[in-house]
């Protein structure tokens, strides 16, 4: 089985770019209720996961209030933990270990462009459905 079975394309998937300051990342996050969301450059490259922990600790860490969020530029926010996207390629091993230990694993092509998802929940929901189908 290939891990583009599981895909989520990146046409369905909210994203924030590397340019947005960190209102405009506060607020897409907000109106679609995710703590963490992938981030990538004007080019559609990825570069990481930004959660909202990040966010919190940039205000904390600078002493800014949320009066200054739109002059933060989300590349000043330095990202706490590192989500390694993986490559479509993949082998599905590596993709279960990956989701593992997380919501979502991003997905990229050969070139690091980001071309979607894979979430926990669409693995889950494939193995119930064949559990229920054997019984």
């Amino acid at each position: 089985m290939n891990i583009a079975f599981f895909l989520i394309p990146k046409q369905e998937v909210v994203t924030v770019n590397i340019e947005w300051t960190m209102r405009q990342a506060l607020e897409k996050m907000e109106y679609h209720r995710y703590k963490s969301i992938p981030v990538i450059d004007q080019q559609g490259h990825y570069i990481g996961v930004l959660t909202e922990g990040d966010l919190l600790w940039k205000l904390k860490s600078e002493q800014f209030t949320f009066e200054d969020t739109p002059r933060i530029p989300l590349s000043n926010v330095p990202r706490h933990e590192k989500v390694e996207a993986i490559s479509i390629n993949e082998k599905v091993d590596h993709m279960f270990l990956s989701v593992m230990e997380r919501n979502f694993v991003p997905v990229v092509d050969d070139q690091g462009i980001f071309i979607g998802i894979i979430r926990r929940r669409e693995i889950m929901e494939f193995y119930v459905n064949r559990l229920v189908i054997e019984e």
